[in-house]
């Protein structure tokens, strides 16, 4: 009875061991790093384990070199159903300098002996006899990142099945398949980054998966073949390993880690973070040739040449002229670099408009926002002390109706001056110009009445009498609301104020000078007559002497006056008014025209009247056109002088008793006529 408990015993604790045999060789093996798994492996050729991480190295990338690493106990496949699963992680580093390698195989062979195998495209496998080969057995799942003819490889970067051959008989080019994105996504094998590789075996299945080492195992192999290994391997004993090799083309092949069993489902996870670190080789600096260090010194001396000529070139680009005085105007200034980026260099498609002395620009300031920048050429030697205080005065003057001042700038042979941008440019492209649309009477009106209430600050409000000089209406502005400003007045005593000028010279436009400046030079007076001829011009369309119609019409004043006294004046109004306007209005504003350049300079208003009388604060007085001075034309003589002198001349007479200050300040967009 104790015998037969005994045999009990032992046949219950054999049946347990072959059980727990049984277990562990369902539970296969991982490897997270290869330091512990020395004894299990069988390594030839250049394959070594790296400390201290146990990074697993298949070649060093030598040339000619090949690698293997295999579990040393072979596998049984006789059973029924015979599968294996495994999931491994490798890197393929290119070396620096170098066009790439060959690949890595992930094998099963009936043998450990590759001693005849031949490196190169056979990845340390077999040679050009064994290849193909009946007796050669083993089946290969090839990373392969050569293309060789000899093989019929599609291109240097696939996954191919391979049996008894390094010949493919199923291979697609690395891609995997994103679970997220539902389609295939490529990838480069020889990047020097892990990457993942799942192969699995069930039923005469073999599905081969890859992916990179982040991403989780894709639902979609890459390649799927019926296989029967009883057929590759009639010895039913199978090693599984690692191979590559290196021929001309090298790189680094490691394997960071290895998991594998007989089932699926008790295939163990990698743990990706406790990897081994893959190193990455850096290029061998060459050493320098002393005749490249020779052309690189020459090359940065040269280099630097170029750099102190462009210098050079931007501050004589953007050269200034400073003198000790101008520290009083300071903020007043600009820097002609700053008006140069924001005109764009003067760009021509930024032009607003031309004249005699100068041209107009139109620029963008940070922090003020539009301006207009007019450019004048000057040479004075004296006086320009004198002429900058005005322009910096002139910026100080504050009237809604006044093109504000912003500063200036001095520069070589020329001076720039800025001053707020005008929206909608001169009030004459209206009156004359077919591009633009004609201004209502309303709009006119309230133009008028802007310009004088302009003039009448400028007379009496300011701090001194500044007299403007050539009122006209290309230096009438118009801002975005169509509102009146008056400009250009600034450039009137441009020249130096030492030089000697004759006694007869006179400023101002042809049509819109009073009879007197000859003889008496400048004064509020001679302003009211040019603004009584510029009324006249915007009321009746037309300026105050045009030589290419008939005589009789041909001087505004006289001929506005003889509509009058023949009971006509409304014939005198622009026709492209038609009749949408105040009668009223028109009979005031002509008469008041005629009032203002009456030839009798003591007979005309002042602005601060005209004033009162353009607002119906105050009747007109009673006359008619035959009143003395009234509707009279007498052209002003300027001897050896032009017939038609810009704003921009020298004044030739000396200051009156109402002309204490001379104007200073100029920005048109028109013509300049």
């Amino acid at each position: 009875m104790a015998i037969q408990r005994l045999h009990l015993i032992l046949v219950i604790f054999f049946n347990h061991l072959i059980f727990l045999s049984s277990q562990q060789e369902a539970a296969g093996f991982i490897y997270n790093g290869f330091l512990k798994a020395q004894p299990d492996l069988h390594l030839d050729g250049s394959a070594k384990i790296l400390s201290p991480d146990g990074l697993l190295q298949l070649t060093n990338a030598s040339t000619q070199q090949m690698g293997h690493a295999f579990i040393k106990q072979p596998f049984d496949s006789s059973e029924k159903n015979f599968s294996f699963s495994t999931h491994f992680v490798c890197a393929l580093v290119p070396k620096p300098g170098a066009e790439g390698g060959h690949g890595i195989a992930f094998v099963l062979s009936s043998s450990l002996d590759f001693t005849n195998a031949d490196p190169t495209q056979y990845l340390g496998l077999s040679n050009i006899s064994t290849n193909g080969s009946p007796s050669y057995q083993l089946l290969a799942v090839e990373l392969d990142t050569a293309k060789s003819a000899e093989f019929d490889d599609i291109d240097k970067n696939h996954v191919g099945i391979d049996i008894n051959s390094l010949r493919s008989i199923e291979s697609a080019s690395a891609s995997y398949y994103s679970n997220t994105k539902g389609k295939n996504q490529s990838m480069k094998l020889l990047s020097g980054e892990p990457l993942q590789v799942w192969v699995d075996y069930e039923r005469t299945l073999l599905n081969v998966t890859v992916a990179p080492l982040r991403i989780q195992k894709p639902d979609h192999p890459l390649l799927s073949r019926s296989i029967n290994l009883t057929q590759i391997f009639p010895d039913q004993k199978l090693f599984f390993g690692f191979s590559a090799a290196t021929g001309s083309l090298v790189s680094y092949q490691y394997i960071l880690g290895w998991s594998f069993s007989r089932s699926k489902e008790l295939l163990q996870r990698l743990n990706l973070s406790k990897l081994p670190q893959i190193p990455h080789p850096r290029a061998k600096q060459k050493q320098t040739s002393p005749l490249l260090v020779v052309l690189s010194v020459l090359l940065s001396l040269i280099v630097l040449a170029i750099l102190g000529g462009v210098h050079l070139h931007r501050r004589k680009k953007y050269a200034e002229v400073r003198e000790a005085w101008e520290k009083d105007y300071g903020p007043h200034r600009f820097s002609y670099k700053s008006l140069y980026k924001a005109t764009r260099g003067f760009d021509q498609d930024g032009r607003l408009g031309k004249g005699g002395f100068g041209e107009v620009y139109r620029g963008n300031l940070p922090h003020i926002g539009d301006i207009a920048v007019k450019r004048v050429c000057h040479n004075g030697k004296q006086g320009m002390k004198q002429f900058v205080a005005e322009v910096v005065t002139m910026g100080s003057l504050k009237h809604r109706n006044l093109v504000p001042l912003l500063g200036y700038c001095r520069r070589k042979g020329e001076l720039l001056l800025v001053s707020e941008y005008m929206s909608n440019g001169s009030l004459d492209r209206y009156l004359f110009h077919r591009d633009k649309p004609s201004l209502s009477w309303p709009q006119r009106f309230v133009i008028l009445k802007d310009i004088a209430s302009a003039l009448s600050y400028l007379h009496t409000g300011a701090n001194q009498v500044v007299l403007h000089r050539d009122i006209k209406a290309s230096n009438v502005m118009l801002d975005s609301d169509f509102n009146g400003r008056l400009g250009d007045f600034g450039m009137a005593r441009f020249e130096d104020y030492g030089d000697s000028l004759p006694a007869t010279a006179a400023i101002g436009t042809m049509g819109y000078m009073a009879p007197e400046l000859t003889l008496m030079g400048t004064s509020t007076r001679t302003d009211v007559y040019a603004f009584g001829a510029f009324m006249l011009e915007v009321t009746c369309g037309r300026r105050p002497l045009d030589n290419k119609i008939p005589a009789e019409k041909r001087h505004l004043i006289k001929w506005v006056c003889d509509c009058w006294r023949s009971g006509s004046l409304l014939d005198a109004v622009d026709i492209r008014l038609g009749h949408e306007y105040s009668e009223e209005e028109i009979y005031m504003v002509l008469k008041l025209g005629l009032l203002c350049t009456n030839v009798a300079a003591e007979s005309r208003p002042t602005m601060e009247q005209v004033v009162q009388y353009i607002n119906k604060n105050l009747p007109l007085p009673n006359f008619s056109p035959d009143s003395p001075g009234i509707g009279v034309y007498i052209p002003v003589l300027l001897g050896a002088a032009s017939t038609s002198r810009s704003s921009l001349e020298p004044s030739a007479s000396p200051p009156s008793p109402h002309n204490s200050m001379f104007v200073t300040h100029t920005i048109t967009y028109g013509d300049g006529r």
